[in-house]
């Protein structure tokens, strides 16, 4: 099992022991996904359902509010539906609160632990730019390695937003090739090639981010690189 369903604590049976085994099944995943050094989606999902369950126990109304809903009248003209909650019972609140009681634990440790595989992994990666850093550097070209000479090359572009006084910045990326490096093909070169191949992008920042052991791509590697970029280009506005 990768992933929870968003309303698993309400799903079905509501029931300690039935719980209780998906729960386990799910940490066991995790576990395993953890051992092979593949930290993501799983560790958003990890995160996003433990601070979940720490504002489900410190309100009690954030659990009826995650009851599952059943539709008692529908408004066609203007397309909303409105629900009313299934149940609201001392009984069923006390099964719900010892289920988030013995949840807790576990996805606090799980958490911990994601947590320090990051760390531990983000330590061994390395971000600088590829020759010359234009002023514009919300836009251009991510070189990943970390598998022999392999070298992935991804397109980024970085999204600022605002909320409330606080600015934060969001990443895409899209993979656009995979090249080897060399003596005659180096870093240097992979970017002139990116700009001589891909002229919209005239002048583009250009970064590598090189890990000193191998781990896997997707699940981990490039989601660590990612938020490293962003905090390098942060420092550097």
């Amino acid at each position: 099992m990768d992933k929870l369903d968003q309303d698993w604590l309400t799903r079905d049976l509501v029931d300690f022991e039935y719980k209780k085994y998906v729960l386990l099944a799910y940490m066991q995943n995790i576990k395993s996904k953890f051992t092979d050094r593949e930290l993501y989606p799983f560790m958003s999902d990890l995160v996003f359902h433990y601070n979940n369950l720490l504002s489900l126990q410190k309100n009690k109304q954030l659990i009826y509010e995650n009851f599952p809903k059943e539709v008692s009248r529908a408004d066609f003209e203007k397309l909303k539906i409105h629900y009313r909650k299934i149940i609201q019972d001392n009984e069923l609140m006390s099964t719900i609160e010892d289920i988030v009681n013995f949840a807790l634990p576990h996805f606090k440790e799980r958490v911990t632990e994601g947590a320090e595989i990051y760390e531990d992994i983000a330590q061994r990666i390395s971000i600088e730019p590829v020759g010359i850093t234009p002023l514009y550097k919300n836009e251009g070209y991510l070189l990943l390695t970390g598998s022999k000479n392999a070298v992935y090359i991804y397109h980024y572009k970085i999204t600022v937003f605002h909320q409330a006084d606080e600015a934060f910045r969001a990443i895409r990326t899209q993979q656009l090739d995979t090249v080897t490096w060399s003596l005659s093909n180096s870093f240097e070169q992979i970017k002139r090639n990116l700009i001589t191949t891909r002229q919209d992008l005239p002048n583009p920042a250009t970064y590598l981010a090189i890990s000193q052991q191998v781990y896997p791509i997707e699940p981990t590697l490039l989601p660590i690189a990612k938020r490293m970029l962003i905090q390098h280009i942060g420092k550097a506005a």
